[in-house]
């Protein structure tokens, strides 16, 4: 079991974090956010967590609340990120935005898998590869396969989102990935019943969460199912990453699955994701596993 952290995100930085909070620089602006597994001390001052920080999110209820702004913090900016494999070269754009629901559209721990994916796609050996993004949020993962060559499927079951991820293809100079707004699921059994094949699939599903007509997905009750389905839609040649994050999810939970439905492999990796604090903490923020057959 492995534990992964980014190691050259630039535009990213965890400053320090505890008492169920974190202090991040996105680009050149600083945020204080919840942060349900930092249940240690801080340890820099309140007093230095305020100097730093350009806007804190206050909760007003499990899943909703408000962002207290300082000077001339904007709505929306933009951070970057760059891939170097080999000797092939490429960046992508994102657009952040403060949501009420306390994300600014960007997952940084995952920085790990979208280099993963970037170098897997250059590793198949095929023309034209294809990949399913599933649960694929503001869309960093399909960015990463479009700026490795391959044809990307895009899906999301709420509409906004696939908005907001279809600007982060036009910031960053690409085109001409496929949108889809479904449930995740019934897409999936879809696509086996045609008999289509992916050279790549990326899965990030959520705890739980709802298809855009009142589908329902629970992580734990659903994921055994969904993986034994993506199993039937992986060509001969091909990379997988599952990415879950839940409180209290194990990745030997994910290790035992992935043994029961897919054959060995000895590229197979399983273990966690963290983010490193400047401070000096290791903040975990997910489990994984990923495999290419190349």
């Amino acid at each position: 079991m492995r534990l992964l952290c980014p190691e050259n995100f630039a535009d990213y930085e965890l400053i320090d974090c505890g008492n169920f909070e974190k202090l991040e620089r996105f680009g050149k602006y600083v945020t204080i956010r919840p942060e349900p597994q930092a249940i240690w001390n801080k340890k820099l001052s309140e007093k230095d967590w305020e100097k730093k920080a350009d806007v804190r999110f206050v909760s007003k209820s499990s899943s909703a609340g408000m962002w207290q702004k300082k000077g001339n913090m904007p709505d929306q900016w933009t951070i970057n990120y760059s891939f170097n494999h080999l000797n092939h070269k490429a960046g992508i754009t994102l657009r952040l935005g403060l949501t009420s629901f306390k994300h600014v559209g960007v997952f940084p721990e995952q920085a790990v898998n979208w280099d993963f994916i970037f170098k897997s796609i250059k590793k198949i050996n095929h023309p034209n590869p294809k990949v399913l993004n599933l649960f694929a949020y503001t869309g960093a993962a399909s960015l990463a396969s479009k700026a490795a060559g391959a044809d990307v499927v895009h899906l999301d079951s709420i509409k906004q989102v696939v908005s907001w991820a279809r600007q982060n293809m036009e910031l960053s100079n690409l085109d001409n990935i496929r949108w889809l707004v479904e449930d995740a699921m019934t897409f999936v059994n879809r696509e086996v019943k045609r008999g289509n094949k992916y050279q790549g699939i990326i899965l990030d599903p959520p705890a739980y969460g709802h298809g855009p007509d009142g589908e329902s997905w629970k992580l734990e009750n659903m994921i055994n199912d969904m993986m034994g389905q993506v199993k039937k839609l992986l060509d001969k040649e091909h990379f997988l990453v599952l990415n879950t994050y839940s409180l209290g999810f194990s990745a030997l939970l994910i290790e035992n699955m992935m043994d029961t439905i897919f054959d060995k492999n000895k590229n197979r990796e399983f273990g966690e994701i963290y983010l490193p604090s400047t401070s000096g903490f290791k903040l975990p923020l997910g489990v994984y596993s990923r495999y290419v057959t190349s």
